[in-house]
């Protein structure tokens, strides 16, 4: 399938300002860009909607660039927000544009034989430009009535104001656009769709420059099927450091899609084929309560960011909390992991160990020690996956694993984590 229609397949298609020409230049290799702003120590999932996007265009032969935006970073976007932003120093800014060119690494070939990628830093080409070349040769070419129609700024406009700064962030992604026109050859700048007034004024300024033409492609903003923002959870976003979110959290992030959810992430996300997808969205449709599209999604997902052997790590962590395989096999650090999700109770040493009853409360999984008596006389109470025979039942230090961890487990799903506070 063509390039364009199979990103519009996989919903990753919202506007282009000239789809037919664009379809025309990708008839043979071109180059384009996409710009990721270091405002955190780390990536998202949501900047994988379009980072993966600059993967699939590499797969089909194009040259893609990496921008990190070491200047626009220390400027902010105002897109999206009703107040300034905090302007970060330049030595976190710094900190983290050397993040994000490693964690870039990892999604695009810079080994390709005909198209090899590349990673730039637009602080290169800015930093060394004084205010005044800024104004005499870029600022003369934007007009400022333009610039207060852009939606970012009317809306912040109409939100109680913006400052100089933040109104001036369209012209330095337009200086990128231009810049990278000139080094490179690059014609096509990809983004969200709240970027399109910003591409726009890229492809203005390479007019009036240079002359030259080139073309914009934006991605629609990933929204949930309840209406909440993609790529947040109730504990915050969801990070594609493994220092920042778990492989194990990231992994049941995704196992966690909502039903309606899980065939459009499918698309969007994983490079599995169309047929493939379409079997598996048939299965979903089938047997929803088999979860198949959702464990298909966790570890395609899971894989690409952490690894195979990660993802072979949270998956046994994930099947051996719910009794499925030995808790015990698994490695100290996927443990500390998978338990660091759930409800928690804690004891103060292995000398003195409370009863499951007792603990099944401290954890907050039952309100009460009669409701936690009445679990264990229907058969649902469960240590470590194992039947709880007695109400009097206690966990023994040999029920600790690693000496330090033990699992509570209520019926087949609630589930919370005993830790030892203080080991012998």
């Amino acid at each position: 399938m063509n390039l364009i229609d199979d990103l519009k397949w996989r919903g990753l298609f919202a506007q282009s300002t000239d789809e037919e020409a664009l379809r025309q230049a990708l008839s043979k290799p071109i180059t384009l860009y996409i710009g990721f702003d270091p405002t955190a120590p780390s990536l998202g999932v949501g900047n994988l909607v379009v980072l993966l996007v600059l993967r699939r265009f590499q797969l089909a032969g194009h040259h893609p660039i990496a921008l990190v935006g070491g200047a626009t970073g220390l400027v902010g976007d105002p897109g999206g927000r009703n107040e300034e932003r905090t302007l970060n120093s330049k030595e976190v800014v710094k900190d983290w544009a050397g993040r994000f060119r490693k964690q870039l690494s990892q999604y695009l070939d810079f080994e390709a034989p005909t198209n090899p990628a590349r990673i730039v830093n637009n602080l290169d080409w800015t930093e060394p430009m004084s205010a005044i070349e800024f104004l005499r040769d870029v600022g003369k070419h934007f007009s400022v009535n333009q610039m207060l129609a852009k939606e970012s700024v009317s809306a912040r406009l109409e939100a109680g104001g913006i400052s100089y700064t933040e109104f001036s962030y369209q012209v330095l992604q337009a200086l990128d656009f231009l810049e990278l026109f000139r080094r490179f050859d690059c014609t096509l700048q990809v983004g969200g769709s709240d970027q399109w007034g910003n591409i726009v004024a890229g492809l203005d300024l390479i007019r009036r420059v240079e002359g030259g033409s080139a073309y914009t492609l934006t991605v629609p903003l990933l929204m949930k099927a309840d209406g909440t923002k993609f790529g947040k959870t109730a504990s915050g976003n969801v990070w594609l450091d493994p220092a920042m979110t778990s492989p194990y959290a990231f992994y049941q992030y995704w196992l966690a899609s909502d039903d309606r959810d899980v065939m459009k992430f499918l698309k969007v996300f994983s490079f599995l084929s169309h047929e493939e997808i379409d079997a598996l969205e048939k299965s979903h449709q089938e047997n929803p309560g088999l979860r198949t599209a959702h464990r298909a999604l966790a570890r395609e997902l899971t894989t690409l960011v952490h690894g195979a052997q990660d993802c072979e790590r949270v998956e046994a962590a994930s099947r051996a909390l719910f009794g499925q395989g030995d808790l015990r096999d698994l490695d100290q650090a996927t443990l500390e992991s998978a338990l660091s999700e759930l409800p928690r109770a804690s004891v103060a040493s292995l000398d003195d160990i409370p009863s499951w009853v007792d603990l099944i409360v401290a954890a907050g999984v039952v309100d009460s020690k009669s409701a936690a008596r009445r679990i264990v006389k229907e058969g649902g109470a469960y240590l470590n996956n194992e039947k709880i025979a007695g109400e009097d039942f206690s966990p023994s230090s040999n029920d600790f694993i690693f000496g330090r961890f033990a699992i509570l487990r209520k019926g087949k799903r609630d589930l919370a984590a005993v830790e030892v506070l203080q080991k012998h």
